[in-house]
């Protein structure tokens, strides 16, 4: 076993000296030892009853013949972290749980994983871990929260908080209405109900094949997500009894190039966050896979977008999905498609032969899963679109890409044309929008946000629910460098590449220039003529915000821009 290293042979007394002081005993030794990667903290919603999830995959652990070892990761609540400068340290929490993951796992040579994740950056930092290591490891995370509901009937998810505060700005709702919001919209434990950044990876981790069915759906705090978790302990310690299954189930063998391809797939035919797709650039580096932004659009134009959820449609989140059949009845009808993609040509857009960690190929897991419930879970032939729900724009102000969820933008918004209105900072367009600067026929600039010059690409999600909660949502788009909560909906376009700090043109943007949009051709335009971009290029300096924090600075200084997954160079 991996962990012999530190518990067999005289020279490891003082190792097993240390873990019996854990209480270990003589017939431990010849087990296989388990890492626990938890991510419980208190202040997450979809956390804080992590620690007993724990105690029952440890117990479960012990009982099939492992011994388990528990171990924390540290982790951001975007939505409590949001619209303040707290928002800095969320995507770069995703690099310090990575390599909490390599550090915990490799410093004491434990010989398998069950990582525990839920919210957030959570899910991509311990995958990208995972793969560092390269053990056999299984994602079971917390589950997704159930829907609110209001008095009247009224669905409620985190988005109706945030748009309700825009709704109170404009008069359109009372304070006894917002405060009802308030104490509706998060019912209970869970990650956010809606298709939003934590349960787009938790449905992404069973498309990999890297969780069990049902991991991106079953409900937290249900008898079904405690069994899911039971099912995992029991599979992680079978593997790792095995020598031969612990070869054949390293993680590098479940998440590879047909697994990240798989993600995109489901992503796109589910309308996930716009998160996802720096998220999984992010891994497919860590992969090793060769996977870019035109690889998206590519699969993008070959998968029928069949399942909306909130934000996308705020009456349907994730309990229903998992009623109408869960990820593999999506996974099903997707493959049931018949598609030729590059090198690629079969019978299925999905690649049916990649390995799962629960032992059959995708295609035997996904075969006897059909729909339950049509109205939640579309066929192909009456998809909500025949092509996917997010889509990769480019043109002179994204030369290498930006991202727009178009499963979540209105018609009228897919063709528009209007004029800037420019803002360094989240902060200073919050002030801008309250402060009645938007209007009618504008695109919000906000930029000096991206993963360098934030730095740290922080959601826009409080920006972007004042336009919707002020009835301006499909007259007025916005377009950043930074990035968008997964609750975030219109038209509004992220990860604008190259960022304002490193002289995309974005930085060059002036008040009333004309900005266009189009989804159908996939552009997105700065219409100024070129002789005046040059000449403001000439002049241009680029705002140096000042950080305090060393950490930041670090960050600042290492990472790539949004294109690249915004992960940290390891070499100078």
């Amino acid at each position: 076993m991996r962990s012999d290293i530190i518990k067999k042979g005289y020279q490891r007394a003082p190792h097993r000296s240390l873990l019996r002081a854990t209480g270990l005993e003589d017939s431990d030794f010849n087990k296989p030892f388990i890492g626990i990667a938890n991510s419980y903290i208190d202040i997450i919603p979809g956390h804080f009853f992590l620690n007993r999830y724990a105690q029952i995959i440890k117990e479960e652990i012990r009982a099939a013949g492992g011994v388990p070892f528990e171990f924390n990761t540290i982790g951001v609540d975007d939505g409590i972290a949001m619209g303040h400068s707290g928002m800095l340290y969320s995507l770069p929490s995703r690099e310090l749980i990575a390599d909490s993951i390599e550090t915990m796992m490799n410093a004491h040579s434990l010989d398998a994983m069950i990582c525990i994740p839920n919210c957030d950056k959570i899910v991509p930092g311990m995958l990208m871990g995972a793969l560092r290591v390269n053990v056999p490891t299984i994602f079971v995370s917390g589950g997704p929260m159930k829907a609110g509901k209001l008095e009247d009937g009224t669905i409620l998810d985190l988005n109706s908080a945030f748009e309700a505060v825009g709704a109170f700005a404009e008069g359109k709702i009372d304070e006894k209405r917002l405060h009802e919001i308030e104490c509706n919209a998060c019912p209970g434990g869970g990650s956010c109900s809606g298709m939003f950044t934590a349960n787009s990876m938790n449905t992404l981790c069973e498309a990999m094949g890297v969780a069990l069915p049902g991991n991106g759906t079953i409900l937290a705090l249900s008898p079904e997500r405690e069994e899911l978790l039971r099912k995992a302990a029991r599979r992680i310690v079978e593997i790792a009894l095995d020598e031969r299954k612990t070869e054949q189930f390293r993680f590098r063998n479940i998440l590879n190039k047909k697994a990240v391809h798989n993600a995109f797939v489901v992503d796109m035919a589910m309308g996930g966050s716009t998160n996802t797709i720096l998220h999984m650039l992010a891994i497919a580096k860590e992969a090793e896979v060769d996977f870019n932004l035109d690889s998206i659009n590519a699969i993008a134009s070959k998968v029928a977008h069949i399942a909306k959820i909130a934000p996308a449609l705020s009456t349907i989140h994730m309990e229903d999905i998992n009623r109408a059949g869960g990820v593999s009845a999506v996974m099903n009808e997707v493959a049931k498609r018949n598609v030729s993609l590059g090198s690629h040509s079969a019978d299925s857009i999905l690649y049916l032969d990649a390995l799962t960690i629960t032992g059959e190929t995708l295609g035997e897991r996904i075969a006897n899963a059909e729909i339950a419930d049509s109205n939640i879970i579309r066929h192909n032939a009456n998809a909500y679109s025949q092509v996917g729900g997010l889509k990769i724009l480019y043109g002179n102000l994204a030369r290498e890409g930006a991202v727009l969820k178009v499963a979540a933008v209105a018609e009228s918004m897919k063709e528009f044309e209007g004029s800037a209105v420019c803002f360094n900072s989240q902060d200073e367009a919050i002030k801008g929008i309250a402060g009645g600067k938007v209007k009618a026929g504008n695109v919000v600039v906000i930029r000096y946000e991206g993963p360098k010059g934030g730095p740290g690409m922080q959601e826009m999600l409080a920006p972007t629910s004042m336009i919707m909660g002020m009835g301006l949502g499909e007259s007025v788009a916005l377009i950043t460098d930074g990035r968008f909560s997964g609750a975030t909906r219109g038209g509004c376009i992220g990860h604008i590449s190259p960022e304002a700090a490193e002289g995309g043109l974005i930085a060059l943007i002036e008040d009333g220039d004309k900005i266009a949009i189009s989804v159908s051709k996939g552009t997105l335009e700065l219409l100024v003529d070129s002789k005046i971009i040059e000449s403001r290029r000439a002049q241009w300096k680029p705002i140096k915000k000042e950080i305090k924090s060393k950490w930041l600075k670090r960050y600042s200084l290492l990472v790539s821009n949004a294109a690249n997954g915004a992960v940290l160079k390891t070499e100078l």
